[in-house]
């Protein structure tokens, strides 16, 4: 089976073809990388040639608030316009949570990337995927004052990008639900514990403050702002394992 990956060259796309590639699948990663570009249209129509389902796992290269509309909008309404020669099922990257967080720009635009889906012809599966673990010391870069990090106390339930390509692969693979899937880590931790953590396995000299004003992001959460429901799909890679594989591969 002929599945595009767009955006296929980045930290969730990469694994994915890897992963479909091990399966047997005909994965094709798409990115501007490889003269493919969702947002100028650029090479679509050759790359979804034959093509019987769509992964879109993009991002955009800016976060500011008309920009990141613009890309998502743009590149959605594409990829759809494109996809009604033939493909079955689009299946796209999006975030748990970015309902309780339209105070920014970057969640406004997830949604309406969502609800284009949602309203067009094509069959489709929304995946929505909590935080990376690989995102731990950006959390804590946007946060840090001086040498120190304030972080709220709000429940977090990271996961591994292996983990997220290993669902997204699942979910490729099989039918639509026109709907909405979400997938989590296999722990939940309260988000400054966790970047505490993340910070010492580094050996990073920074304080982590507990501070119930603390941001995410620049955003104020609240208790269960970033965590799935109770039927979310769970990967199996812990924040310690995946810590331990990190250290090994920069030794």
């Amino acid at each position: 089976m002929k599945i595009v990956v767009i955006g296929g060259t980045g930290l969730i796309g990469s694994r994915l073809v890897r992963q479909l590639h091990e399966q047997g699948q005909e994965a094709v990663a798409a990115s501007p990388d490889s003269g493919v570009n969702s947002v100028t249209g650029e090479g679509l129509a050759e790359v979804l040639k034959g093509a019987q389902v769509v992964v879109d796992v993009s991002n955009a290269p800016s976060w500011e608030d008309d920009a990141v509309m613009k890309f998502f909008e743009t590149s959605t309404r594409n990829l759809i316009s494109y996809e009604a020669a033939g493909v079955k099922h689009h299946v796209a990257l999006s975030v748990v949570g970015s309902e309780r967080m339209l105070e920014s720009g970057y969640f406004r635009a997830k949604v309406a990337q969502e609800n284009l889906i949602k309203g067009s012809t094509i069959p489709y599966t929304i995946v929505r995927a909590t935080q990376f673990f690989e995102f731990v010391k950006a959390i804590a870069d946007f946060s840090t004052e001086g040498n120190k990090v304030r972080m709220p106390s709000a429940l977090i339930q990271p996961m591994a990008a292996d983990d997220v390509a290993s669902a997204l692969a699942r979910v490729a693979v099989g039918s639509p639900v026109n709907g909405t899937v979400e997938i989590g880590g296999p722990e939940k931790f309260r988000l400054d514990e966790f970047v505490r953590r993340g910070l010492a396995a580094r050996n990073d000299p920074r304080e982590v403050v507990t501070d119930p004003h603390g941001r995410y992001y620049s955003l104020e959460i609240s208790e269960r702002t970033l965590v799935p429901g109770d039927d979310a799909q769970l990967g199996k890679t812990t924040f310690e394992a995946w810590l331990s594989h990190a250290a090994r591969q920069a030794a």
